[in-house]
């Protein structure tokens, strides 16, 4: 037997990947290594080349779990295929939300992993079936996920290589805006708050919708 064995038992790839992505979450995509997944999982840093083959293949993996995270429905008439669209924009901003350690990977690396494909695959030709060719299909697929990614960059990312966090004070504190009272009577009003951040991806979401069904 394998002196490594023992210790890969109950290891599979899912588990890996889970264990990858909350290091992301924790420390930040920069920080993740071999060597601190195989730590993390309690196996050496070789033992994981046995799940995935190599440090490109385990991002790869991260994007592919995110975005197979969310399944659009894809049931219903053709013709709700906005309504579809919007659906998943609300769930693929929530799970990008959730793993913020993440968001820059998701947006700097393509899913290319055959379950992530499969995902795109399968939204393209639920727009075909309401007459939508296929390249336009996934240039409509990629400008939601496009602005569901650029979203939620602007609001939870951090810059990768900069892992200290801004304090409380510096996300508050703002010159003083008595010369101008546009910006302050939108801050007044609530700008940068949770709310205002969903206000502006639901404005957002709702113009690129009517636009692309027009």
């Amino acid at each position: 037997m394998d002196a490594a064995t023992p210790r890969r038992a109950g290891l599979t790839r899912e588990k890996v990947l889970n264990a990858a992505l909350d290091l992301a979450d924790r420390d930040g995509v920069e920080k993740l290594s071999m060597r601190r997944l195989g730590a993390e999982l309690g196996v050496e840093a070789m033992t994981l080349y046995h799940y995935v083959p190599n440090k490109a293949a385990l991002l790869d993996g991260l994007v592919e779990r995110v975005v197979t995270a969310v399944r659009p429905e894809l049931d219903g008439p053709a013709d709700a295929w906005p309504e579809r669209l919007r659906d998943f924009a609300a769930a693929f901003r929530a799970e990008l939300l959730r793993h913020p350690g993440v968001i820059v990977l998701v947006a700097t690396r393509p899913a290319r992993s055959a379950e992530a494909l499969r995902i795109v695959e399968d939204t393209a030709a639920f727009l075909g079936r309401a007459g939508i060719a296929p390249v336009d299909a996934l240039r409509i697929v990629n400008s939601v996920a496009t602005l569901v990614i650029g979203q939620c960059l602007a609001e939870a990312a951090t810059t990768p290589g900069h892992p200290d966090e801004p304090t409380d004070a510096d996300l508050t504190a703002l010159p003083d805006l008595t010369a101008l009272p546009v910006l302050a009577a939108a801050v007044a009003g609530g700008l940068g708050t949770p709310e205002d951040h969903r206000a502006r991806f639901d404005l957002a979401l709702d113009a690129l919708l009517a636009g692309l069904r027009r």
